[in-house]
Parts: structure tokens; sequence; C-alpha cells
């Protein structure tokens, strides 16, 4: 059995480990896997910032010469080599200074009147970097005018609209955006979209290169001429405009712009991105040497991650062995078997709870074996009492006459009062003890009480008022007050006073019932309601009933939903009190 548990557990642990090592890989997989991307995702992100930076330098310099300041801080700040040739294999300039050979081919050609848009780098249709504006761009008096101009135009439009921002073009033309183009109109913001000199004599020279490309040729026909305006749209009088037309127009346009904007930025240079060392950068692969100290790496955390699941298999099948032995001598007969408990895991857990129950079970057959010891007592004396006067008639010593049947009555009734008390606190315990409530007088209930009673010297009263009800079972009840009054009477002696209240506190309905007796010990208190305690050890007859009186009580009360309670004080009596929903429904 134990093999087999220990096979079982060790299977087991062997499956969870492949498990884990299995999630673990796919896991570190995953991880990788997002890194690998990360660091392609940045190196894209390094590579289109170098290509803005240099693409925005070529449109607005005419010439690579001064370009050395803008590459050395690009390549510190990304770690990368960036060497910059033109398109013939001139050098123009390289971070690197060891001159270690470049690359094969170029990363991609920086040309600002061709952008490629292969690194996130935004473009138009006709691959124009906006920022090459060459003759367009203004001269200082006229950006000033303009923005002057651009700023009544828009507390205008924003004072009519409440909308309106000035954006300004590269070469320095503000203009308004967001605006109503009505708002816009009467706030004399048209203005603004009006030719300065410069740009008007710029676009002349556009529009006379695109009339030239359209005319060019000994076949062509000669087509009206083209004004290009300030947006690089175009307007043609007396010329119906058709798709074909238009395509001509635009591809002529293109070529016109590059035309004019070359002599205005730098030409096209080839730029090629490395590693610090001068060699492309190397893709993530995975050799046959990566592979095989894969699978060592794998194999060696398996073999330990086994190694693991086994010492902690033995260490948790040593507990169990504890525990196991520990229930079968329980079940040998020893009451109170422990185990020793370390730790605080589930194991330890379970240790606990089954000292726990072990020692719970052990208070059980000493309870057991008192109640038991306790009810032999109290069955032994009457018993004897019958047997011995009827053996004493039997040999003739005495004779049965009606004072020895008096005495022979109240023994059997004696054994039958302890017989019904140990049934009802049987039925108590079972949960089946039925009651019956119906409305109670309680007044009445509690004259019938004392009326029953017959004290020697004992003063009793019935303290109540006329309207107090309960809802409660009346036969119950009757036998829960009546235990309390005749125990308040045995214990009182002659001269004494017991006082039976009833009265109302809140929703509940409390009966007290007080005498004036002897008093009960502070330690002794907490145990009066326990099965067979009496303060007198003798155990006599004479000094108190059967000891069940009280817990019955108890047990009544738990059963109509109340409680039951005992204040006492040496010297000065004691005092009961019953409390009871005033409502209490069916059990």
């Amino acid at each position: 059995m134990r093999r087999s548990l220990l096979l079982r557990l060790f299977v087991l642990s062997a499956l969870v480990a492949v498990a884990s090592i299995a999630a673990t890989a796919w896991l570190a997989a995953r991880t990788t896997s997002g890194a690998i991307q990360q660091e392609q995702g940045q190196a894209l992100a390094d590579d289109g910032t170098i290509y803005r930076g240099l693409l925005k330098y070529a449109a607005t310099h005419p010439n690579w010469h001064d370009v050395a300041a803008e590459v050395r801080g690009t390549a510190s700040i990304t770690g990368r080599r960036i060497a910059l040739t033109l398109t013939d294999g001139t050098p123009v300039f390289d971070s690197a200074t060891d001159g270690r050979p470049l690359p094969l081919r170029p990363s991609i050609v920086v040309d600002p009147l061709q952008v490629d848009s292969g690194l996130g780098q935004q473009t138009t249709a006709d691959r124009i970097d906006p920022d090459a504006v060459g003759p367009y761009a203004l001269p200082a008096e006229d950006r000033t005018r303009l923005g002057a101009l651009a700023q009544r135009v828009l507390r205008c439009v924003q004072a009519r609209s409440g909308v309106g921002t000035v954006v300004t073009s590269p070469g320095g033309h503000p203009r308004i955006e967001g605006a109503d183009p009505f708002v816009l109109s009467s706030c004399n913001g048209s203005t603004l979209s009006l030719p300065t000199k410069t740009e008007q004599a710029a676009l002349d020279q556009l529009s006379a290169l695109v009339s030239a490309c359209l005319n060019r040729g000994p076949e062509s026909k000669p087509l009206a001429q083209v004004q290009v305006l300030l947006d690089f749209t175009w307007v043609q009088k007396g010329v119906v405009r058709t798709a074909e037309s238009n395509q001509a127009v635009q591809s002529c346009l293109s070529a016109a712009r590059r035309e004019q904007l070359t002599p205005f930025v730098a030409p096209a240079a080839s730029l090629y991105l490395t590693a610090p060392g001068g060699e492309a950068p190397a893709g993530f692969t995975l050799s046959p040497e990566n592979k095989v100290r894969l699978f060592e790496v794998a194999g060696g955390i398996l073999l330990l991650t086994l190694l693991v699941t086994v010492l902690a298999g033995v260490r948790l099948i040593r507990p169990l062995r504890a525990l196991t032995g520990a229930a079968k001598r329980m079940e040998g007969g020893e009451s109170g078997a422990q185990v020793k408990v370390r730790g605080r895991d589930e194991i330890a857990r379970l240790g606990t709870a089954f000292n726990a129950m072990s020692a719970s079970r052990e208070r059980l057959e000493e309870t057991r074996k008192a109640m038991v010891s306790d009810i032999a007592h109290e069955l032994r004396t009457p018993l004897s009492n019958i047997r011995g006067w009827l053996e004493a008639t039997q040999d003739g010593i005495s004779r049965l006459d009606d004072e020895l049947v008096d005495s022979l009555l109240e023994e059997a009734v004696h054994l039958q009062h302890i017989v019904d008390d140990l049934q009802d606190l049987a039925l108590a315990d079972a949960g089946a003890l039925r009651l019956h409530p119906e409305p109670v007088d309680v007044p009445h209930l509690l004259a019938q009480v004392v009326a029953a009673q017959s004290p020697a010297g004992v003063s009793l009263s019935v303290e109540a008022p006329d309207a107090l009800e309960v809802t409660a079972d009346p036969v119950r009840l009757r036998q829960a007050v009546g235990n309390l009054v005749a125990n308040a009477v045995r214990y009182t002696p002659a001269g004494g006073v017991v006082v039976v209240r009833g009265g109302r506190d809140g929703d509940d309905v409390v009966i007290e019932v007080a005498d004036t007796g002897a008093g009960i010990e502070a330690a002794d208190l907490p145990h009066v309601f326990d099965r067979f305690w009496r303060a007198d050890k003798a155990r006599t007859r004479g000094s108190g009933g059967s000891g069940l009186g009280l817990a019955i009580v108890r047990k009544l009360a738990e059963a109509h939903g109340g409680t039951v309670t005992a204040a006492s004080a040496p010297g000065q009596g004691s005092t009961f009190t019953l409390r009871l929903p005033a409502g209490t429904a069916a059990r």
C-alpha cells in the first residue's frame, strides 16, 4: 500500500514537473518573442528617427557640407553607425572612424524629392518632402507681416465662432484652420490665402515649367497655359479638363517641382545603418549548438524538478504515515492519540485538525463515562431501596403494609422521574423535542406552578402583570418554570422567600425565580446547568434531586428560541432568569 502510494505520488509529481517545464518553456518563448519584437520595434524607431532627421536636413540645405554635427549627435543617442555616401559612392560622412567597410547595400536612400515611406516617414502623393520649400521660403519681413495679420484674423474668428488655430507652413506662410469658411471670409481671412511677391514669382516660374512640359515634343499640340496656385493646384482657361489631361498636368507638375527645387536641396545620398562595429544587425537564429544547449538546460531543469518533487513527496508521506498510525491507535481503543505538527502547510493544518478531533473525542468519551456513572449512581439508590424492602418482606423481616407500599411507590416515582428527564434530554440533543406552541397566559401559568408546590416553611409568591402573554408550548413551559421553582424551594431554608416574577423586556417575555437561599459559589455558577451537577458532592437524596432539572430547563429554553441564566451570591440567594421571545414559532 505504501509503495503504491509512493509510486502514484511519484508519477503525479513527474507529470506536474513536465507540465511545469512545458509551461515555463512556453512562457519563456512568449517572453523572448515579445522582447525580440520590442527590440526590433525600437531598432525600427531609431532608424526612422535617423532617416527623418537627415531627410529634413537635405530638404533645407543645398548640400551635405554641414551634416557632420547632425549625424554625430544622432549616432551618439541611438548607438548606431551612420554613414552617408552620394549615389555614385562618394563618401559624405561616417560616424565610425576606424575605416571599416560599409555593407554592400544601403539601408535607404535619402532624397527629399523622392521620399521613401518604408521607415514610417509621412509623404505626399508626389513624394516631395514638405520641408523642401526652396524659392517659396518667405523673407523675414513677410513672415512678420503675415504673422500679425493671421493673429488679427484668428482673434476675429474665435470671437465669432470660438474655434480656429494658426498653422504655419514650412515656407513661413500662416493660415487659419478649423474655422467656418463664411466666418473666415467675414474676418478678411481670404487675404491670408493670397501669395506674396516671393511666392508668386516662384509660382510663375513653376507654371512656366509645367506649361513647357505639357507643350514639349515636336508632335504635341499646344495646350493652354497652366497657372499653378499656392496650394499646388492649377487652373487652365479655355480648356475642358478630363481625367487624361489632369493626369498629364499632374505628372508635369511633379516633374516641374523637382526641377525647381533641385538647386535648393541636397543631392540624393545613400544611408547605411549598422551596428556600432559596422556589421549589419543580425536576426534571431537558433543554431544546432544553441539547440543542444537548450535541451541540456531543459534536461537539467527536469532532473532537478524530479529530485525536488521526490524529496517533497517523501516529506509529504512522512506526516501522512504518522496520521495513519494515530488513526489506527484510535481504532484500537486509544482515545487521545496525537501527532506531532510541524510547519503551517496543508498537512500541518490536517494534523492540527486531527489532534483537535482526537482531543474532542477523548473529552466526549470522558463525558459519556461520567454520564453513565452518574446515571448508575442515580438509579442505584432507589433500586437498592426497592430490592432491600422486597427481600426483607420475602424473608418475613418486614410486612408489606401501607407505609411500605407508599415508600416503594415513592422510589418507583423517583425512578420514573429520572427516566423521563433522561428521555427529554435525549430528545433535545437529537433535535426531536417537539413543541406545540400556542398563546399562553403567563400569570395564570405561574399561578398554576406555584399552586402545585407545597413548600415547608417557605414563602412562595407570584408577581406578574395581568396582560402578559407568550407564544409557547404550555406543557413544556410549565415544566421549565416548575423545575426552577422546585429547585429554588429545595435550596431555600425554612423562613425563606421564593418570588416568581413575570414581565416584558422589549420583544421578550422574562420569567424570574428568585430565592433567599444559601446561594451558589462563583466557581460553581457556570456548571449549574450541567447534567447531574450539584454543589453537594455527596449527592445524597436529601440535598437535592437527580441533577437533571436545570439541564432540562436550558434545553427547553433553547427549544423555544430563548435562554436561561443564573445569578447568585453566597449567603444572598439566587435568581434564575428565563427569557423567551414573545412570538416563538413552532420548532
